[in-house]
């Protein structure tokens, strides 16, 4: 099961809180395509699991809105080439 994410629109980003630490994925939209520039987890979060629990997220909320996405960002490009569930994403 994967952790609530939440679609933060007014600052173009998906966001991941966990206590009081947010990690969270900038994106922009394009017509049937999610463009996510950059994927970031706070110092306290980095090896606990949050930013793949926020990709995760972001990829359901992708299949479950019928986009595509182009991962600008290195994280998530490794994110999706590295989880095969998901490639089909790929835009």
């Amino acid at each position: 099961m994967t952790d609530p994410i939440r679609d933060n629109v007014e600052q173009c980003r998906f966001e991941l809180q966990v206590g009081d630490q947010i990690a969270f994925a900038r994106y922009r939209r394009e017509p049937a395509r999610l463009v996510i520039t950059y994927v970031y987890a706070p110092p306290m979060l980095r090896g606990t699991g949050a930013a793949d629990r926020l990709m995760e997220g972001v990829a359901a909320h992708a299949r479950s809105s019928g986009d595509q996405i182009i991962p600008l960002c290195g994280y998530a490009r490794a994110w999706l080439h590295g989880h095969g569930a998901h490639r089909g994403l790929l835009a």
